[in-house]
């Protein structure tokens, strides 16, 4: 199954097809029933209660710590295995003679709140794309698409997926040097998901405005108190991102533009550009997205073992690659859509093959091509159901640099405070300039 670049006007699908997300697919689009083979299970509506014994707040157990791994793929058996993995894994897999993955059985634990299937079931006949594609309209709180046509529908369904309405995290960054040394940048972040926000009653409502986000950096000294502000949009024609920045240096705050795009992450060592934040953020608008259809890979997924509160980033972080007998890869159909640099745009990725995970709309994986049509960078992402929302996302992320033989993982929280999805006391005024002054100053 393939669909072409090309952009078509979308109005949604008929309530006909919309009711398939009570039938054959789940309510979140994905296919219900397991495969043929019988090694990818159907879903049964995943973990939507929290495990007994835990508490809000903790640090999420290990739904699955009885699992065994099924078998492990190494350099030497890779090709047994090749119609399954990514082209970056398989690049990793033939570029270090350390570097393995544990494939475990597949669990589909994916699970939302019935709130956001309801709008699921809304917006799969009211959602639209606008502004050639670089826009939604019709759609709020839920998946935009949830029976996309279009690679670009599939790509919206990533940016726009649920995590929450409010929420506040402290997480780590590690770049390893060679050899596995490491300072890391530890950083606070705020986010108003006001995409979400229930009191909202149509698109125009958001204003615009699809996420509002404020980043704090706390540790190490040097750095310590740099702001970023981040305002999303839901229509970049419309109105582009609008982004700001705080240096404690100048006491300044200004707006900042080059937080999008290929311009570098301030604290990946330049291994990632800014739109490989959450494996891809901000406007579709400098590639053609083509539609590759469904594809079973291996993906990193229930990665609770990575993410445990025992386990230390001296642990995680090791030469060339992460400590991979922390993560835990299980076979699961992902929607495959590629990117192709427009003519006249300009990005150093000139071709982006990516992986969304078909239950949560969250991208897996991805393989990122410089201008010279070779493959240069590898993304992974490493999927937990948070079982507190309920909601299903990337715990951690990482890009691997081909080239450079170093790579960058962003997320951690091992040794960090678990994330507070239920952060209420978060108000819009807060994210402004004059927000992030007032935050400077304290």
């Amino acid at each position: 199954m393939s669909f072409g670049a090309t952009i078509s006007a979308s109005a949604g699908v008929s309530e006909a097809e919309a009711a398939r997300l009570d039938g054959d697919l789940t309510p979140m689009g994905s296919e219900r029933a397991g495969n043929a083979a019988g090694t990818i299970p159907a879903w049964t509506g995943g973990i939507s209660e929290p495990p007994a014994g835990f508490v809000q707040g903790q640090h999420h157990p290990d739904a699955f710590a009885d699992d065994k791994p099924l078998f492990q793929i190494t350099p030497s058996n890779a090709s047994q295995y090749a119609e399954n993995l990514t082209a970056g894994q398989l690049a990793l897999l033939g570029a270090y003679d350390t570097y393995s993955m544990n494939v475990y059985p597949t669990r589909r634990s994916c699970a939302f709140p019935e709130a956001i299937y309801a709008a699921n079931r809304r917006n799969a006949v009211e959602s639209s794309l606008v502004a050639d594609g670089n826009g939604v309209d019709g759609a709020l709180v839920g998946t935009p698409f949830p029976i996309p046509t279009q690679g670009v529908e599939v790509v919206w369904n990533h940016n726009l997926r649920y995590r929450g309405h409010k929420l506040t995290r402290q997480f780590a960054a590690l770049a390893p040097t060679f050899g596995g040394a490491f300072t890391p940048i530890t950083v606070r972040d705020q986010v108003i998901f006001t995409y979400v926000d229930p009191t909202n009653e149509t698109t125009a409502d958001l204003n615009n405005i699809s996420l509002k986000y404020m980043q704090t950096v706390v540790a190490p000294a040097r750095r310590a108190g740099e702001i970023i502000l981040v305002h999303d949009t839901i229509n970049q024609v419309q109105g582009p991102r609008n982004a700001w920045s705080y240096s404690p240096g100048t006491r300044r705050v200004r707006r900042a533009p080059t937080i999008a795009y290929d311009n570098p992450q301030s604290y990946s060592e330049g291994l990632q550009t800014a739109d490989n934040f959450d494996l891809f953020n901000g406007s579709p608008d400098r590639y053609t997205w083509e539609m590759q259809g469904k594809r079973e890979k291996y993906v990193a997924y229930n990665s609770y073992k990575l993410s445990a509160d025992t386990v230390t980033y001296e642990e995680i972080a090791s030469d060339r690659h992460i400590n991979q007998d922390l993560v835990r890869y299980e076979l699961h159909r992902v929607w495959q859509v590629e990117g192709k640099l427009r003519e006249g745009q300009r990005h150093i990725y000139t071709r982006r093959v990516k992986y969304f995970d078909e239950d949560s709309w969250t991208m897996s994986a991805a393989d990122l091509y410089d201008a010279r049509g070779e493959l240069w960078r590898v993304q992974e992402g490493h999927i937990i159901q948070y079982y507190d929302v309920p909601a299903c996302f990337n715990a951690s992320e990482m890009v691997y640099d081909l080239i450079v033989g170093r790579y960058t993982i962003q997320g951690l929280k091992n040794q960090e405070p678990m994330i507070n999805f239920f952060a209420d006391e978060l108000n819009e005024e807060e994210f402004t300039p004059s927000g992030v002054r007032a935050a400077a100053s304290r």
